[in-house]
């Protein structure tokens, strides 16, 4: 595996790859990674010639009092996990290299980055949007791979990539859960053993959602009313939101039916996690 850390050279990679007839996929990360990123590495390696991951805390999606500082940062053990995997190319660029010191440009989709996460993490996903759009010009990828967990954004990514015509294809992989159910996701290293048990309220919600679904209730509120009532009875979690949304739009519905989305997010401790399902 190679690693690139500035723009120029990663560019210069992947469009010899492009000359060369090769089909580019890339999984865009923030590292520490786990068998969730590693999965959609697999999707990639599976669909592409050539692999490219990318390891960047992007500073520009964290709020003034998040976790920032203490975001996880497993460099060596990604790139082991990665070389592990096959992948082709690494670009891990400093901040610097991806923010002049100047720069005031943003990209900003306008009606859905204020919904689900955006409006618990005012201005999020126009960190999100603008640092995928510098790496979507940068490695110039066929095919773009995400996570399912993060649903809000994969909605908000293929908007962008629609309004702004980006030559890529973007692939949501599902969700990788442990076997107690958890969607993994690198903040639960945050996670202490007691409130790693408490975070199983999330997935719990979720499934009494699906089964009073399954079992007929299509009403929005006595559904969401459902799931509340699970996350209230862990008194190590505290609701942020559980919602019923188009997973497209992410709109509200007033009825629920086939790929209609429940999403929640809770804080456990001081962590904030989050999860979804798609009815069917």
């Amino acid at each position: 595996m190679k690693i690139h850390t500035t723009i120029n050279n990663l560019r210069a990679e992947s469009r010899a790859a492009r000359v060369a007839g090769k089909r580019i996929g890339f999984v865009p990360t923030m590292g520490a990674l786990h068998d969730g990123h590693l999965s959609l590495m697999r999707a990639a390696k599976s669909r592409c010639d050539l692999v490219v991951a990318s390891i960047f805390v992007n500073p520009t999606q964290f709020g003034p009092n998040e976790d920032l500082a203490k975001y996880p940062r497993t460099f060596e053990r990604d790139c082991q996990l990665l070389e592990e995997e096959k992948t082709d190319l690494l670009f891990a660029p400093s901040v610097e290299e991806m923010y002049p010191l100047d720069a005031v440009t943003w990209v900003t989709v306008e009606g859905l980055s204020e919904k689900l996460d955006g409006k618990s993490r005012p201005g999020h996903f126009r960190g999100v949007t603008t640092v995928v759009a510098k790496l979507f010009h940068i490695v110039e990828p066929d095919i773009a791979f995400f996570g399912q967990k993060d649903a809000a954004q994969v909605a908000i990514i293929r908007r962008m990539v629609r309004d702004l015509k980006f030559p890529v294809e973007i692939v949501a992989c599902p969700i990788v859960r442990e076997p107690d159910g958890l969607a993994m996701s690198s903040r639960n290293a945050y996670l202490d053993s007691s409130q790693r048990k408490a975070a199983l309220v999330l997935s719990r919600a979720l499934r009494e959602v699906e089964q009073k679904y399954e079992s007929g209730e299509r009403d929005k509120n006595a559904l969401i009313e459902c799931g509340k009532k699970i996350i209230a009875k862990e008194p190590a979690a505290r609701l942020d939101y559980l919602e019923l949304v188009n997973a497209d739009t992410l709109d509200p519905v007033a009825q629920a039916m086939p790929r209609t989305m429940v999403a929640v997010a809770a804080y456990v401790g001081n962590t904030r996690l989050i999860d979804n399902l798609l009815l069917s």
